[in-house]
């Protein structure tokens, strides 16, 4: 998408899923303190530190699971490079060959492409979403596991990329139980927790065989810090710990030292900080993003529940998204993420959280008017 961006000048991007503020001060406070006198007492950020994380910080996440997650002090937690090794080093440490894993469609495609790149597309198990709420068919799940026992693995993302929405307490509930009858892990990407709407919830389920992932990413601008965990019960069966520490030595070793110490200051900035920038964040840009996309009918919208997402139905004739998105860069120079990339072809996922407010409102704008000409059926795309 960076290539496609750059080839028009002057294009707005809202296809990356980031966020455009930066780390609290509390966490650039701690770092720039510890780069300051890294020759004395900070001098170990120098070598490899515990495969799971410093100590101190993985204290502080399992005292943060506890109060904002309500997962008890049974849960433990791993300290990964971001969110995305977290659900590798999942992958690695779960799925053999010959087992399959299930992803409802639209997924969040570098879940698709890591489970594609170690047990094959044939092991690729994809579920529907309710095309009314979608919200993923746990009708469908219910009848999918007993007839697949190889099955490994359910994932969710919830807050959901690319679609926002929010799935309730009794649904991740009941996905739980499921996986549960069925010795299946339920695997929930929880990196969009702190970013929900209009009066809905986030959630975690608790269970031995529900494994959690979490980032530091989005709510506190720490993108390219790259700093996530896992949550995992101290009960999890198959030695879960053991094997979750042979991938992360094999790969990285260690999360880098320097920004585990960013990751607590951020902790210590805590949820207020994060919740002040969520509130702008829909007071301002998802009001501009849902604005613009009101032109296409309340039916082709996706219910804009959480994360930082909007995603809506393309008009009839303009089914190629792909086509689309580049037609909207090189047109009126705004850049989206085509459906058919999350296995929903015809659809656009827009995120809203990449720019501040003002280039926000111009991306907005931008978006409108080339959504209005494919309304109108005047778009001319070849």
């Amino acid at each position: 998408m960076r290539a496609l961006v750059a080839s028009t000048e002057g294009t707005l991007s809202l296809a990356q899923g980031i966020v455009f503020w930066e780390p609290p001060p509390q966490a650039l406070s701690r770092v720039q303190t510890i780069v300051k006198n890294m020759d004395t007492e900070h001098s170990i950020i120098h070598g490899y530190g515990p495969d799971e994380g410093m100590p101190e910080l993985r204290e502080e996440l399992v005292r943060k699971l506890g109060n904002e997650n309500s997962l008890s002090g049974d849960y433990i937690a791993h300290v990964t490079h971001g969110a995305q090794q977290a659900f590798a080093n999942i992958v690695l440490a779960l799925a053999d060959e010959g087992d399959s894993a299930v992803l409802f469609a639209p997924y969040y495609f570098n879940h698709h492409m890591m489970i594609s790149m170690t047990l094959g597309t044939e092991a690729m198990q994809i579920g529907p979403c309710t095309r009314d709420t979608f919200h993923p068919d746990l009708a469908w799940l219910e009848e999918h596991l007993p007839q697949h026992p190889r099955t490994k693995m359910v994932v969710l993302v919830n807050p959901n990329n690319p679609t926002g929405v929010v799935m309730t307490k009794d649904e991740l509930d009941r996905a739980a139980a499921l996986c549960k009858a069925h010795n299946v892990w339920l695997v929930i990407d929880n990196t969009y927790e702190h970013f929900t709407y209009e009066g809905h919830e986030h959630y975690c389920p608790s269970d031995p065989h529900v494994i959690h992932i979490f980032s530091f990413s989005k709510a506190f601008g720490m993108m390219g810090w790259r700093q996530g965990y896992i949550a995992f019960h101290k009960d999890a069966p198959g030695n879960l710990a053991a094997q979750l520490l042979k991938v992360q030595d094999t790969v990285p070793i260690c999360a880098t030292q320097l920004s585990q110490y960013m990751s607590l200051g951020a902790l210590e900035a805590g949820r207020s900080w994060v919740n002040e920038r969520v509130k702008m964040l829909e007071d301002t840009n998802r009001a501009y993003v849902l604005d613009a996309v009101s032109c296409l009918g309340e039916d082709a919208l996706v219910p804009s529940e959480g994360a930082i997402y909007v995603f809506c139905k393309l008009p009839e004739g303009y089914e190629d998204d792909e086509k689309v998105v580049e037609w909207l860069v090189k047109k009126h120079r705004i850049c989206v993420i085509p459906g058919s990339s999350c296995g929903c072809k015809g659809y656009i996922r827009i995120a809203f959280g990449n720019l501040p407010a003002d280039a926000c409102r111009d991306a907005a704008a931008r978006l409108k008017s080339g959504l209005l000409e494919l309304v109108e059926k005047t778009a001319k795309i070849h």
